[in-house]
Protein backbone atom coordinates (compact mmCIF):
# COMPACT_ATOMS: atom_id res chain seq x y z
CA UNK A 1 0.00 0.00 0.00
CA UNK A 2 1.52 3.38 -1.25
CA UNK A 3 2.21 5.77 1.58
CA UNK A 4 0.12 9.05 1.92
CA UNK A 5 2.17 12.49 0.85
CA UNK A 6 3.57 14.27 4.26
CA UNK A 7 5.83 17.03 3.93
CA UNK A 8 7.07 16.21 7.41
CA UNK A 9 7.52 12.97 6.73
CA UNK A 10 11.47 11.83 7.04
CA UNK A 11 10.95 9.15 4.32
CA UNK A 12 9.92 11.26 1.70
CA UNK A 13 12.84 13.70 1.81
CA UNK A 14 14.97 10.69 2.05
CA UNK A 15 13.57 9.10 -0.86
CA UNK A 16 13.47 12.21 -2.86
CA UNK A 17 17.14 13.04 -2.18
CA UNK A 18 18.17 9.69 -3.20
CA UNK A 19 16.16 9.69 -6.20
CA UNK A 20 17.89 13.41 -7.05
CA UNK A 21 21.05 12.60 -5.97
CA UNK A 22 21.04 9.34 -8.47
CA UNK A 23 19.64 11.72 -11.20
CA UNK A 24 22.04 14.52 -10.66
CA UNK A 25 25.08 11.97 -11.73
CA UNK A 26 23.47 10.51 -13.96
CA UNK A 27 22.51 13.91 -15.70
CA UNK A 28 26.44 15.13 -15.37
CA UNK A 29 27.65 12.21 -16.35
CA UNK A 30 30.35 12.44 -13.12
CA UNK A 31 30.05 8.65 -13.29
CA UNK A 32 29.25 5.86 -15.64
CA UNK A 33 25.18 6.38 -15.80
CA UNK A 34 24.84 2.59 -14.00
CA UNK A 35 27.02 3.32 -11.73
CA UNK A 36 25.24 6.31 -10.79
CA UNK A 37 21.66 4.15 -11.21
CA UNK A 38 22.39 1.11 -9.52
CA UNK A 39 23.73 3.35 -6.00
CA UNK A 40 20.73 4.91 -5.90
CA UNK A 41 18.84 1.59 -5.99
CA UNK A 42 20.81 0.35 -3.18
CA UNK A 43 20.74 3.47 -1.59
CA UNK A 44 17.01 3.60 -2.04
CA UNK A 45 16.35 -0.04 -0.90
CA UNK A 46 18.60 -0.15 2.06
CA UNK A 47 17.03 3.37 3.50
CA UNK A 48 14.00 2.42 2.55
CA UNK A 49 14.61 -1.35 4.51
CA UNK A 50 15.49 1.02 7.61
CA UNK A 51 12.79 3.82 7.88
CA UNK A 52 10.07 1.27 6.43
CA UNK A 53 8.29 2.32 3.31
CA UNK A 54 10.02 0.18 0.77
CA UNK A 55 10.92 -3.27 1.38
CA UNK A 56 13.04 -5.24 -1.17
CA UNK A 57 10.52 -7.35 -2.14
CA UNK A 58 8.23 -3.91 -3.15
CA UNK A 59 11.63 -3.03 -5.28
CA UNK A 60 11.68 -6.32 -7.13
CA UNK A 61 8.05 -5.78 -7.67
CA UNK A 62 8.57 -2.28 -9.13
CA UNK A 63 11.02 -3.81 -11.81
CA UNK A 64 9.36 -3.83 -14.83
CA UNK A 65 10.70 -6.89 -15.98
CA UNK A 66 8.36 -7.20 -19.33
CA UNK A 67 10.82 -3.89 -20.44
CA UNK A 68 13.93 -5.67 -19.53
CA UNK A 69 13.47 -9.14 -21.38
CA UNK A 70 11.91 -6.91 -24.15
CA UNK A 71 15.26 -5.32 -24.69
CA UNK A 72 17.28 -8.45 -23.86
CA UNK A 73 15.58 -10.62 -26.36
CA UNK A 74 16.21 -7.64 -29.06
CA UNK A 75 20.21 -7.03 -28.51
CA UNK A 76 20.22 -10.66 -28.85
CA UNK A 77 18.49 -10.40 -32.41
CA UNK A 78 20.57 -8.00 -33.49
CA UNK A 79 24.32 -9.06 -32.26
CA UNK A 80 23.27 -12.14 -34.63
CA UNK A 81 22.18 -10.28 -37.18
CA UNK A 82 25.45 -8.01 -36.92
CA UNK A 83 27.58 -11.13 -37.26
CA UNK A 84 25.97 -12.62 -40.43
CA UNK A 85 26.97 -8.90 -42.46
CA UNK A 86 23.62 -8.64 -43.82
CA UNK A 87 23.00 -4.68 -43.18
CA UNK A 88 26.29 -3.77 -44.52
CA UNK A 89 25.64 -5.70 -47.51
CA UNK A 90 22.45 -3.89 -47.58
CA UNK A 91 23.82 -0.80 -47.16
CA UNK A 92 26.21 -1.06 -50.10
CA UNK A 93 23.88 -2.21 -52.35
CA UNK A 94 22.31 1.13 -51.48
CA UNK A 95 25.57 3.59 -52.44
CA UNK A 96 25.95 1.57 -55.55
CA UNK A 97 22.55 1.83 -56.63
CA UNK A 98 23.15 5.42 -56.05
CA UNK A 99 26.14 5.57 -58.53
CA UNK A 100 27.81 7.61 -55.90
CA UNK A 101 25.56 11.21 -56.73
CA UNK A 102 25.32 12.76 -53.10
CA UNK A 103 21.55 13.72 -53.55
CA UNK A 104 20.64 9.91 -53.71
CA UNK A 105 23.34 8.24 -51.35
CA UNK A 106 22.70 11.49 -48.84
CA UNK A 107 18.30 10.21 -49.38
CA UNK A 108 19.09 6.67 -49.95
CA UNK A 109 21.28 5.81 -46.95
CA UNK A 110 18.76 7.81 -44.79
CA UNK A 111 15.76 5.69 -46.01
CA UNK A 112 18.07 3.16 -44.87
CA UNK A 113 19.16 4.12 -41.84
CA UNK A 114 15.48 5.36 -40.12
CA UNK A 115 13.67 1.91 -42.06
CA UNK A 116 16.62 0.02 -40.11
CA UNK A 117 15.97 1.83 -36.64
CA UNK A 118 12.43 1.16 -36.69
CA UNK A 119 13.18 -2.66 -35.89
CA UNK A 120 16.34 -2.61 -34.64
CA UNK A 121 18.05 -0.65 -32.22
CA UNK A 122 19.47 2.79 -33.50
CA UNK A 123 22.91 2.66 -31.65
CA UNK A 124 23.65 -0.59 -33.24
CA UNK A 125 22.24 0.71 -36.70
CA UNK A 126 24.69 3.49 -36.47
CA UNK A 127 27.35 1.49 -35.48
CA UNK A 128 27.45 -0.63 -38.50
CA UNK A 129 26.10 2.06 -41.12
CA UNK A 130 28.45 4.56 -39.99
CA UNK A 131 32.03 2.92 -40.98
CA UNK A 132 30.35 1.79 -44.26
CA UNK A 133 29.23 5.53 -44.62
CA UNK A 134 33.03 6.63 -44.02
CA UNK A 135 34.46 4.05 -46.27
CA UNK A 136 31.68 5.12 -48.93
CA UNK A 137 32.77 9.01 -48.62
CA UNK A 138 36.06 7.96 -48.89
CA UNK A 139 36.00 6.35 -52.21
CA UNK A 140 33.75 8.75 -53.90
CA UNK A 141 36.47 11.63 -51.99
CA UNK A 142 32.99 13.60 -50.20
CA UNK A 143 32.84 14.79 -47.05
CA UNK A 144 31.26 11.75 -44.57
CA UNK A 145 29.66 14.68 -42.31
CA UNK A 146 26.58 15.37 -44.36
CA UNK A 147 26.14 11.87 -44.36
CA UNK A 148 26.44 10.84 -40.97
CA UNK A 149 24.66 13.76 -39.21
CA UNK A 150 21.68 12.87 -41.35
CA UNK A 151 21.58 9.54 -40.72
CA UNK A 152 22.32 10.13 -36.75
CA UNK A 153 19.14 12.46 -36.71
CA UNK A 154 17.31 9.82 -39.38
CA UNK A 155 18.02 7.21 -37.08
CA UNK A 156 16.10 8.94 -33.83
CA UNK A 157 13.16 9.64 -36.17
CA UNK A 158 13.33 5.64 -37.50
CA UNK A 159 13.12 4.77 -33.87
CA UNK A 160 9.68 6.65 -33.07
CA UNK A 161 8.01 4.92 -35.57
CA UNK A 162 7.75 1.38 -33.47
CA UNK A 163 7.64 0.08 -30.23
CA UNK A 164 10.64 -1.58 -30.19
CA UNK A 165 12.28 1.41 -32.37
CA UNK A 166 13.86 3.31 -28.90
CA UNK A 167 13.71 2.36 -25.92
CA UNK A 168 11.62 5.05 -24.38
CA UNK A 169 9.16 3.49 -26.39
CA UNK A 170 9.51 0.16 -24.97
CA UNK A 171 9.39 1.69 -21.80
CA UNK A 172 5.58 3.55 -22.60
CA UNK A 173 4.39 0.33 -24.31
CA UNK A 174 4.75 -1.85 -21.25
CA UNK A 175 3.04 0.99 -18.87
CA UNK A 176 0.72 2.02 -21.45
CA UNK A 177 -0.88 -1.29 -22.45
CA UNK A 178 -0.17 -0.30 -26.25
CA UNK A 179 0.70 -2.90 -28.53
CA UNK A 180 3.20 -2.94 -31.74
CA UNK A 181 0.19 -2.03 -33.65
CA UNK A 182 -0.72 0.54 -31.86
CA UNK A 183 2.50 2.68 -31.80
CA UNK A 184 2.59 2.03 -35.87
CA UNK A 185 -0.18 3.60 -36.57
CA UNK A 186 0.02 6.54 -34.04
CA UNK A 187 3.35 7.41 -34.01
CA UNK A 188 4.31 5.82 -37.34
CA UNK A 189 2.98 8.89 -39.60
CA UNK A 190 4.58 11.28 -37.40
CA UNK A 191 7.88 9.14 -38.24
CA UNK A 192 7.49 9.31 -41.80
CA UNK A 193 6.28 12.95 -42.22
CA UNK A 194 9.16 14.11 -39.91
CA UNK A 195 11.65 11.84 -42.05
CA UNK A 196 10.42 13.70 -45.30
CA UNK A 197 10.10 17.20 -44.47
CA UNK A 198 13.50 16.54 -42.51
CA UNK A 199 15.05 15.04 -45.44
CA UNK A 200 14.29 18.22 -47.89
CA UNK A 201 15.59 20.33 -44.98
CA UNK A 202 18.90 19.02 -44.55
CA UNK A 203 19.13 18.96 -48.80
CA UNK A 204 18.74 22.96 -48.51
CA UNK A 205 21.18 23.22 -45.70
CA UNK A 206 23.63 20.97 -47.44
CA UNK A 207 22.43 22.11 -50.92
CA UNK A 208 26.46 22.79 -52.39
CA UNK A 209 27.12 19.75 -50.78
CA UNK A 210 24.18 17.42 -53.17
CA UNK A 211 25.42 19.03 -56.46
CA UNK A 212 28.86 17.97 -56.22
CA UNK A 213 30.06 15.42 -58.92
CA UNK A 214 32.03 12.12 -57.35
CA UNK A 215 35.36 10.81 -58.18
CA UNK A 216 36.09 7.30 -57.97
CA UNK A 217 32.17 5.51 -58.98
CA UNK A 218 33.63 2.85 -60.56
CA UNK A 219 35.41 1.89 -58.33
CA UNK A 220 32.38 2.00 -56.00
CA UNK A 221 30.75 -0.09 -58.18
CA UNK A 222 33.49 -2.51 -58.92
CA UNK A 223 32.86 -3.21 -54.95
CA UNK A 224 31.56 -7.12 -54.28
CA UNK A 225 28.46 -6.55 -51.93
CA UNK A 226 28.26 -10.30 -51.03
CA UNK A 227 31.84 -10.10 -49.56
CA UNK A 228 30.54 -8.12 -47.03
CA UNK A 229 28.19 -11.15 -45.89
CA UNK A 230 30.62 -13.22 -43.22
CA UNK A 231 27.69 -15.69 -43.16
CA UNK A 232 25.49 -15.77 -45.95
CA UNK A 233 23.74 -18.93 -44.46
CA UNK A 234 22.81 -17.23 -41.25
CA UNK A 235 21.85 -14.20 -42.85
CA UNK A 236 19.03 -15.79 -44.59
CA UNK A 237 17.94 -17.39 -41.94
CA UNK A 238 17.91 -14.26 -39.69
CA UNK A 239 16.49 -12.62 -42.48
CA UNK A 240 13.18 -15.52 -41.90
CA UNK A 241 12.89 -15.26 -38.58
CA UNK A 242 12.95 -11.53 -38.33
CA UNK A 243 10.40 -11.32 -40.76
CA UNK A 244 8.63 -13.96 -38.62
CA UNK A 245 9.28 -11.71 -35.45
CA UNK A 246 7.88 -8.49 -36.76
CA UNK A 247 4.53 -10.22 -37.84
CA UNK A 248 4.30 -11.31 -34.33
CA UNK A 249 4.51 -8.08 -33.09
CA UNK A 250 1.93 -7.35 -35.22
CA UNK A 251 -0.22 -9.68 -34.47
CA UNK A 252 0.60 -10.18 -30.78
CA UNK A 253 -2.29 -8.63 -29.20
CA UNK A 254 -4.85 -10.69 -30.93
CA UNK A 255 -2.69 -13.57 -30.28
CA UNK A 256 -2.34 -13.06 -26.32
CA UNK A 257 1.45 -12.48 -26.36
CA UNK A 258 3.07 -9.95 -24.82
CA UNK A 259 6.04 -8.27 -26.47
CA UNK A 260 8.79 -9.31 -24.35
CA UNK A 261 7.55 -12.98 -25.18
CA UNK A 262 7.54 -12.55 -28.87
CA UNK A 263 11.26 -10.88 -28.23
CA UNK A 264 12.41 -14.08 -26.36
CA UNK A 265 10.98 -16.28 -28.45
CA UNK A 266 12.94 -14.59 -31.40
CA UNK A 267 15.99 -14.69 -29.55
CA UNK A 268 15.77 -18.13 -28.88
CA UNK A 269 14.71 -18.84 -32.37
CA UNK A 270 17.80 -16.88 -33.72
CA UNK A 271 20.29 -18.71 -31.41
CA UNK A 272 18.92 -22.28 -32.56
CA UNK A 273 18.45 -21.60 -36.33
CA UNK A 274 21.92 -19.48 -36.68
CA UNK A 275 23.98 -21.60 -34.18
CA UNK A 276 26.50 -18.64 -33.38
CA UNK A 277 28.91 -18.29 -30.46
CA UNK A 278 26.46 -18.04 -27.34
CA UNK A 279 29.38 -16.50 -25.56
CA UNK A 280 30.44 -14.11 -28.47
CA UNK A 281 26.45 -13.07 -28.99
CA UNK A 282 26.01 -12.30 -24.88
CA UNK A 283 29.06 -10.51 -25.14
CA UNK A 284 27.22 -8.02 -27.25
CA UNK A 285 24.24 -7.23 -25.55
CA UNK A 286 24.34 -4.10 -23.57
CA UNK A 287 24.38 -5.14 -20.33
CA UNK A 288 25.18 -2.02 -18.25
CA UNK A 289 22.10 -0.83 -20.25
CA UNK A 290 19.56 -3.94 -19.22
CA UNK A 291 20.88 -2.67 -14.93
CA UNK A 292 20.79 0.78 -16.06
CA UNK A 293 16.89 0.10 -16.39
CA UNK A 294 16.13 -2.02 -13.55
CA UNK A 295 17.93 0.45 -11.31
CA UNK A 296 15.89 3.42 -12.47
CA UNK A 297 12.81 1.23 -12.09
CA UNK A 298 13.84 0.34 -8.47
CA UNK A 299 14.57 4.23 -7.91
CA UNK A 300 11.60 5.49 -9.20
CA UNK A 301 9.06 2.48 -7.12
CA UNK A 302 11.17 3.95 -4.25
CA UNK A 303 9.47 8.07 -4.66
CA UNK A 304 6.00 5.97 -5.86
CA UNK A 305 6.12 4.54 -2.13
CA UNK A 306 6.23 7.71 -0.66
CA UNK A 307 3.45 9.09 -1.87
CA UNK A 308 5.08 11.74 -4.46
CA UNK A 309 4.12 10.60 -8.08
CA UNK A 310 0.33 10.10 -6.96
CA UNK A 311 0.30 14.19 -5.75
CA UNK A 312 1.92 14.73 -9.35
CA UNK A 313 -0.64 12.91 -10.71
CA UNK A 314 -3.50 14.49 -8.84
CA UNK A 315 -2.11 17.53 -10.20
CA UNK A 316 -1.45 16.63 -13.67
CA UNK A 317 -4.84 15.26 -13.50
CA UNK A 318 -6.77 18.62 -12.93
CA UNK A 319 -4.81 20.43 -15.19
CA UNK A 320 -5.58 17.48 -18.01
CA UNK A 321 -9.53 17.12 -16.82
CA UNK A 322 -9.19 21.16 -17.74
CA UNK A 323 -7.73 21.19 -21.14
CA UNK A 324 -6.39 18.13 -22.70
CA UNK A 325 -5.05 19.49 -25.64
CA UNK A 326 -2.64 22.24 -23.50
CA UNK A 327 -1.73 19.32 -21.55
CA UNK A 328 -0.72 17.46 -24.23
CA UNK A 329 1.65 19.98 -25.97
CA UNK A 330 3.19 21.28 -22.82
CA UNK A 331 3.73 17.46 -22.15
CA UNK A 332 5.27 17.21 -25.55
CA UNK A 333 7.54 20.14 -25.87
CA UNK A 334 8.21 19.81 -21.80
CA UNK A 335 9.78 15.96 -22.78
CA UNK A 336 11.48 17.25 -25.48
CA UNK A 337 13.25 19.89 -23.91
CA UNK A 338 14.18 18.01 -21.12
CA UNK A 339 15.30 15.03 -23.27
CA UNK A 340 17.87 17.59 -25.39
CA UNK A 341 20.10 17.29 -22.08
CA UNK A 342 19.46 13.90 -20.39
CA UNK A 343 18.77 10.57 -21.27
CA UNK A 344 15.09 10.09 -22.73
CA UNK A 345 15.16 6.94 -20.72
CA UNK A 346 15.60 8.07 -17.11
CA UNK A 347 13.06 11.03 -17.94
CA UNK A 348 10.30 8.04 -19.60
CA UNK A 349 10.96 5.69 -16.61
CA UNK A 350 10.34 8.45 -13.49
CA UNK A 351 6.84 9.56 -16.01
CA UNK A 352 5.51 6.16 -16.70
CA UNK A 353 4.39 5.69 -13.39
CA UNK A 354 2.76 8.94 -13.19
CA UNK A 355 0.73 8.75 -16.45
CA UNK A 356 -0.18 5.47 -15.26
CA UNK A 357 -1.25 7.07 -12.04
CA UNK A 358 -3.84 9.48 -14.19
CA UNK A 359 -5.42 6.20 -15.26
CA UNK A 360 -6.13 4.87 -11.66
CA UNK A 361 -7.32 8.27 -10.68
CA UNK A 362 -10.08 8.36 -13.03
CA UNK A 363 -9.05 10.32 -15.67
CA UNK A 364 -11.15 9.08 -18.99
CA UNK A 365 -8.94 7.11 -21.46
CA UNK A 366 -9.37 10.02 -24.60
CA UNK A 367 -8.16 12.29 -22.13
CA UNK A 368 -5.06 9.88 -21.20
CA UNK A 369 -4.30 8.64 -24.49
CA UNK A 370 -2.81 11.92 -26.61
CA UNK A 371 -0.59 12.10 -23.12
CA UNK A 372 0.90 8.75 -23.98
CA UNK A 373 1.83 9.17 -27.30
CA UNK A 374 2.73 13.21 -26.36
CA UNK A 375 5.68 11.80 -23.90
CA UNK A 376 6.51 9.10 -26.50
CA UNK A 377 6.83 12.29 -29.35
CA UNK A 378 8.96 14.45 -27.12
CA UNK A 379 11.22 11.85 -25.38
CA UNK A 380 12.37 9.91 -28.47
CA UNK A 381 12.62 13.34 -30.83
CA UNK A 382 13.52 15.51 -28.15
CA UNK A 383 17.01 14.13 -28.21
CA UNK A 384 17.92 15.68 -32.13
CA UNK A 385 18.76 19.49 -30.53
CA UNK A 386 22.09 18.21 -28.99
CA UNK A 387 24.96 16.36 -29.15
CA UNK A 388 24.10 14.73 -26.17
CA UNK A 389 20.44 14.15 -26.43
CA UNK A 390 20.46 10.52 -28.08
CA UNK A 391 22.77 7.42 -27.97
CA UNK A 392 22.82 7.27 -31.57
CA UNK A 393 24.22 10.68 -31.89
CA UNK A 394 26.70 10.25 -29.11
CA UNK A 395 28.19 6.70 -31.07
CA UNK A 396 27.90 8.74 -34.34
CA UNK A 397 30.15 11.76 -33.17
CA UNK A 398 32.88 9.36 -31.55
CA UNK A 399 32.80 7.31 -35.04
CA UNK A 400 33.10 10.67 -36.68
CA UNK A 401 36.43 11.92 -34.94
CA UNK A 402 38.03 8.51 -37.08
CA UNK A 403 37.64 11.15 -40.24
CA UNK A 404 39.33 14.42 -41.38
CA UNK A 405 35.90 16.71 -40.10
CA UNK A 406 34.89 15.14 -36.86
CA UNK A 407 31.05 16.37 -35.59
CA UNK A 408 31.90 18.90 -33.12
CA UNK A 409 28.57 20.65 -31.64
CA UNK A 410 28.20 23.54 -33.87
CA UNK A 411 28.32 20.96 -36.38
CA UNK A 412 25.75 18.97 -35.17
CA UNK A 413 23.32 21.48 -34.30
CA UNK A 414 22.92 23.09 -37.60
CA UNK A 415 21.27 19.87 -38.53
CA UNK A 416 20.25 18.83 -35.11
CA UNK A 417 17.78 21.66 -34.02
CA UNK A 418 16.38 21.80 -37.60
CA UNK A 419 15.16 18.48 -36.94
CA UNK A 420 14.20 19.18 -33.46
CA UNK A 421 12.18 22.01 -34.66
CA UNK A 422 10.52 20.02 -37.72
CA UNK A 423 10.10 17.01 -35.62
CA UNK A 424 8.23 18.25 -32.48
CA UNK A 425 6.35 20.82 -34.47
CA UNK A 426 4.74 17.95 -36.76
CA UNK A 427 4.52 15.75 -33.42
CA UNK A 428 2.41 18.83 -31.97
CA UNK A 429 -0.25 19.10 -35.54
CA UNK A 430 -0.60 15.18 -35.26
CA UNK A 431 -1.52 15.52 -31.25
CA UNK A 432 -3.58 18.35 -31.96
CA UNK A 433 -5.16 16.89 -35.00
CA UNK A 434 -5.98 14.03 -32.87
CA UNK A 435 -7.35 15.18 -29.83
CA UNK A 436 -9.59 17.52 -32.48
CA UNK A 437 -10.87 14.72 -34.60
CA UNK A 438 -11.39 12.52 -31.50
CA UNK A 439 -9.03 10.31 -32.71
CA UNK A 440 -8.13 8.77 -29.23
CA UNK A 441 -11.62 8.13 -28.14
Amino acid sequence: MENELSLGSPALWVALGIFIAAYVFIFTEKVHRTIAALSGAVGMVLAGSFLGFYGQGEALAAIDFGTLFLVMGMMVMMAILEGTGATQYMAIRIAQASRGRPFLLLAGLGAFTAGASAFLDNVTTMVLIAPLTISIADILDLSPLPFLTTEAAFAVMGGLATLVGDPANIIIGSGSGFGFMDFLVHLGPVALVAWLVSLLVFLFIFRDFVRRRPKNVEKLMEIDARRAIEDPVGARRMGAVLGFVILLYLLHQWLGLEPATVAMLGAALSLVVVRPDVRRVLSDVEWSAVFFYGALFVLVGGLERVGILNEFARLLQGFARGNVLVAAVILLWGAGVISAVVDNVALVIALVPVLQRLGHLGLPPEHLTPLWWSLAIGAVLGGLATPIGSSATVVTISLSERTETPIDARRWMAVGIPAWIVGLSLGTLFVVWGVLSGFYE
